[in-house]
């Protein structure tokens, strides 16, 4: 043991603070009461800023699990969004950064072409909610569907909605990027009819909402999701120039254009 080395806690303190799983407590204590005797800390010191570590340890460990179980396909914060590059307006955006609507269980979506930061906002909004203690799941519209129709096929789709139903935001990024047969519409139906007035749900979709007969095959099926979906919803209409274009630009790439 060198000098700056704390000595080691005595074997039963060590044991009870894992059998209790107070791993932070159990990492920081020797280094706590050094400190504590030479500095004269009161005993509720000492407890205090244990117990706080201990919180703060868990938190962390809570967030980071919640943040894998959300399935982002990448990490994108809400700091790194461009509000002064996009047509989203400043009142809008900060109202969507405070989740606000989430605690209502009212829905988002974002309708827009491709590039103008739909999916950027959508998974940097589900982050914050994650920091935030809130149970996020993301999908792609097909990555949905597709889960739905394993569920279908071994009959535990009723189950697969139940469970998504436990998150407190379900993003469905990329709607109408691909055409859903009568089947997949059903099933999109039935997931966004579970979560009315539930849960939230928050979508991008680069199709305006009276053209997604462009992609559903019923329009009945169309009306009703569409009647569910927007009843208590936030909707925010994107445009302008694709972000990567503007960045390839930048990066002095010029469009191909055929012969």
């Amino acid at each position: 043991m060198t000098a700056t080395t704390p000595p080691a806690l005595d074997a039963d303190l060590e044991a009870g603070l894992k059998r209790l799983k107070l791993a932070a407590m159990r990492r920081l204590a020797p280094e706590l009461l050094v400190t504590a005797r030479t500095q004269r800390w009161r005993p509720e010191e000492l407890l205090r800023t244990l117990i706080e570590a201990e919180i703060a340890a868990r938190e962390a460990s809570n967030t980071a699990h919640r943040r894998k179980a959300a399935g982002f396909p990448v990490a994108k914060t809400l700091e790194e969004f461009d509000v002064a590059a996009s047509s989203i307006p400043r009142a809008t955006f900060d109202y969507l950064a405070s989740l606000e609507w989430t605690r209502g269980s009212e829905n988002l979506a974002l309708v827009g072409p491709a590039g103008t930061g739909k999916s950027h906002l959508l998974v940097a909004l589900g982050h914050a909610a994650v920091e935030h203690g809130h149970r996020v799941r993301y999908f792609t519209a097909a990555e949905l569907v597709e889960s739905l129709y394993r569920g279908l096929a071994d009959n535990s789709v009723g189950r697969l909605i139940d469970h998504t139903l436990r998150h407190d935001l379900i993003i469905i990024d990329e709607i109408g990027f691909a055409p859903l047969d009568d089947t997949a519409a059903q099933l999109l139906f039935r997931l966004v009819a579970a979560a009315y007035e539930r849960r939230s749900l928050a979508i991008s979709s680069h199709w305006p909402f009276d053209q997604w007969g462009r992609f559903l095959p019923e329009h009945t099926t169309a009306v009703s999701l569409l009647d569910r979906l927007l009843h208590h919803a936030h909707v925010v209409v994107t445009d302008g120039e694709s972000y990567r274009m503007r960045q390839a630009r930048a990066k002095g790439a010029t469009p191909v254009t055929s012969s």
